[in-house]
């Protein structure tokens, strides 16, 4: 089962970094900071993405777990 997050860091991430992130959606925020956000398998692979974060020199203000409402899984027959 896989668990989403929202990883928030300081400064914005060059997209040029994006594929040490691919599992995850990168957005620049308008204050400055960038928010990575996505499904990971599981806790090994959320302490992987904060590996790369520390690897890269990034700040790290804050990871976020996201509930995912029933009505927003695939599959669940509510697409037009």
């Amino acid at each position: 089962m896989n668990h989403s997050y929202e990883i928030r860091i300081k400064g914005q991430l060059d997209l040029s970094c994006a594929a040490w992130f691919d599992q995850l959606t990168i957005t620049h925020e308008d204050n400055g900071d960038t928010v990575l956000a996505g499904d990971l398998p599981d806790q090994a692979a959320l302490h992987g993405v904060l590996r790369k974060v520390r690897d890269l020199g990034i700040t790290l203000i804050s990871v976020n777990p996201v509930e995912i409402s029933p009505g927003d899984s695939e599959g669940d027959g509510n697409e037009p």
